[in-house]
């Protein structure tokens, strides 16, 4: 059981739920009135690093495609 709480598949989906939020704090920080262009910038940055490591795991758990 241990083993499954670390499993890439689990990350995964923890990633993808992180992404979401941030996604929808993002949409949310935008229409704000008084909107701070810089926290805006740090949170889509942290939104694409989140993607990065997305799309990394992605690349390990799918099979390579053949010649």
């Amino acid at each position: 059981m241990d083993n499954n709480l670390h499993s890439p598949q689990r990350r995964l989906i923890e990633l993808r739920m992180a992404h979401a939020d941030l996604d929808d704090l993002i949409d949310r920080v935008a229409h704000e009135p008084d909107l701070d262009e810089l926290a805006l910038r740090r949170l889509k940055k942290r939104r694409l690093l989140l993607r990065d490591q997305i799309s990394q795991i992605e690349r390990c758990l799918e099979p390579p495609e053949p010649a």
